[in-house]
């Protein structure tokens, strides 16, 4: 962790930084242009990441370029103190990086692997206004909501809030309910999702493995209006193992099997489910950020087909990397809800989401 050594020699290098601007551009990259920039001052013989947090006048910032070592003094630029200002309790930390002792920690207050952004089966808080077509739906407008989440219960590992690093068990759950607008808010069927994930998270990988149960259950509304359709008994028990990689702090890429040892009603065992995620790394203020995120699911009972979604929109995310979005939805294969899992749809539409 940085520090200037006193405040008025911190705006004196500000105030220089600031006089000599045009030179300063032809050594250092552009600067997000929601992003605020200042200089820092790198103390001689000491190096900075890319996402380091940095103290600036007692108040913790994003550096937004990487700064070798050097026994020269050099300028860094900085993203403006959001964590400061936004979120007095966010504690500066090394974004991504391996920091702090491990230790026994319980009820973790942050997540080692967080929610794919674009998976619609994740547990979250979330809700989507759609128009959809396929199979059954002949451009209905439905309410697709999800009520859940995940939380820490055990870590041993460090306590960096962005990225923490070490093993930790979470427990998720979430109820995942779709409404029909046109037929007064009917509920058409509902998924629900309990799991107990093993995650561990070493520098830019995290790895997860676990247990999950998913069922899924037909709307008595739904029944009423269609009295000659059958309700799905369809049931899994899986044991998931995922990887996730961030090739640069901004991007993620990821990867997750699972084998259900126990199926029911269409259930098989086999299923796969990859994707892209893109937002600004860290916290991210008031003015939030654009993120773009996208995500295929393959099913044995579908013969590896499945379903694609993607979402791009607005982003914001707390110190403790928990976000919060607004954007556009799109999805196109087999139905998301698993009572109606032969049917095709293509969904098109806006969400709210919070994500852990």
């Amino acid at each position: 962790m940085w520090y200037a050594l006193t405040r008025p020699v911190t705006l004196a290098l500000i105030a220089a930084a600031l006089a000599v601007g045009a030179a300063a551009v032809a050594a250092t990259p552009p600067v997000d242009p929601f992003l605020q920039s200042t200089a820092f001052t790198q103390p001689s013989g000491s190096a900075v990441g890319i996402s380091d947090f940095v103290i600036l006048d007692d108040a913790p910032r994003v550096a937004q370029q990487a700064l070798p070592a050097s026994r020269e003094v050099g300028e860094i630029v900085l993203a403006s103190d959001y964590c400061y200002d936004s979120y007095g309790s966010c504690t500066p930390s090394h974004y991504g990086r391996q920091s702090g002792c491990w230790t026994w920690q319980s009820m973790p207050d942050t997540l080692i692997w967080h929610s794919f952004l674009a998976g619609p089966r994740e547990p979250r808080i979330g809700t989507k206004f759609m128009n959809v077509s396929g199979t059954a739906e002949h451009g209905q407008n439905l309410w697709d909501a999800t009520v859940g989440g995940r939380r820490g219960v055990i870590r041993y590992g460090d306590n960096d809030p962005l990225r923490p690093q070490g093993w930790q068990l979470d427990i998720e759950g979430a109820a995942l309910v779709r409404l029909n607008l046109d037929e007064e808010r009917d509920v058409e069927s509902s998924d629900f999702r309990f799991g107990v994930p093993l995650t561990y998270g070493s520098g830019d990988f995290q790895f997860k493995t676990g247990y999950y149960h998913l069922s899924s259950h037909l709307g008595d509304e739904y029944q009423v209006r269609n009295p000659t359709v059958d309700r799905i008994n369809y049931v899994r028990d899986a044991i998931m193992l995922g990887v996730s990689y961030n090739p640069t702090p901004d991007w993620r890429l990821y990867g997750e099997t699972a084998y259900a040892f126990f199926t029911a009603g269409g259930a098989e065992p086999w299923e796969f489910q990859f994707g892209v995620e893109y937002s600004q790394a860290g916290p991210t203020g008031f003015s939030g950020t654009p993120f773009f995120a996208t995500n295929a699911h393959l099913r044995q009972e579908l013969d590896f087909g499945g379903d694609w979604t993607t979402h791009m929109g607005w982003l914001w995310r707390n110190c403790t990397g928990n976000t919060m979005r607004l954007g556009l939805h799109y999805m196109n294969g087999k139905s998301t809800q698993y009572q109606f899992l032969n049917n095709f749809e293509e969904q098109a539409g806006v969400g709210l989401w919070y994500d852990y």
